[in-house]
């Protein structure tokens, strides 16, 4: 078995204060994969720079105080890769990668955007460029007689189910519909080839959300998104026996406005 947990910690010194330390110590994962952490290596506890019991790579951004990605995996990786080959964004925190034995796992922090502002010209542009990656990643690990899952903040709700109100955001940066489709684009099998983990183990329903907004009382009424994914090739994701939103029981239990999103692999 293969437990995986993504989560956007919204600031990883902050979660650390908050919770996120008393959560990895009891998270039964193999591998958490984190977005956001927002600070240099030097500038985290050691124990959550470093803790017991796990191999970590933490991929700062180059702009202090934003993005960042990281990777804690209890076996230590064969590989580890920053970034995907891109000249404009390797060193922009979003981006990581780990070699397990037979599955490549990842780590991404998707732009947000915002519209009519240059954060979403740069969110299609990664968009664009990252398919790329999508597409000759599956084809390197196929070849290689791998699987991948591409776990983190995409930033887009793909469908309707994904968040409570999508009518009234329709023209809001990740629900539009452009984003939408090059999501769609990831999915075909004709073209990115991978498959929605969670929402494939839960065709029909509802969300699960894993991000809600600390403004109103947006948690408390389950008003959220479902940004965070699992994006695996097939063949992984074919072996998901359960996933599922590790939602806090109340709102002051919280340690980030994400949730982390957990996906159990039997391998």
């Amino acid at each position: 078995m293969l437990t995986v947990t993504s989560v956007n910690v919204n600031g990883l010194r902050a979660a650390a204060k908050k919770g996120f330390v008393e959560w990895l110590a009891q998270t039964s994962a193999d591998v958490v994969c984190l977005q956001e952490v927002r600070a240099e290596p030097h500038q985290l506890p050691e124990q959550v720079r470093e803790p017991d019991g796990w191999h970590v790579v933490h991929a700062p951004a180059a702009a202090k105080g934003r993005a960042g990605v990281s990777l804690y995996t209890r076996r230590e990786p064969d590989r580890v890769r920053v970034g995907f080959g891109s000249a404009e964004f390797d060193g922009s925190g979003r981006y990581v990668e780990a070699d397990l034995p037979g599955v490549t796992v990842a780590s991404l922090y998707l732009p947000s955007g915002e519209v009519g502002t240059e954060r979403q010209d740069e969110k299609v542009r990664f968009m664009g460029e990252f398919l790329d990656h999508l597409e000759a990643l599956r084809e390197q690990v196929a070849a290689d007689g791998r699987e991948v899952v591409v776990c983190g903040d995409w930033n887009i709700a793909h469908q309707q189910a994904d968040l409570k109100n999508w009518r009234g955001n329709t023209k809001n940066s990740g629900f539009l519909p452009e984003e939408r489709e090059w999501l769609g684009r990831v999915f075909a099998a004709e073209e990115g080839g991978y498959v929605d983990v969670v929402r494939a183990l839960h065709p029909e329903a509802e969300g699960p959300y894993s991000w809600w907004s600390y403004r109103g009382r947006a948690f408390d009424n389950d008003s959220g998104w479902r940004i965070d994914y699992h994006v695996a090739t097939p063949g992984l994701a074919g072996k998901a026996v359960k996933g599922f939103v590790e939602r806090a029981a109340t709102h002051a239990e919280r340690w980030s406005d994400h949730a982390p999103v957990t996906v159990v692999y039997d391998l």
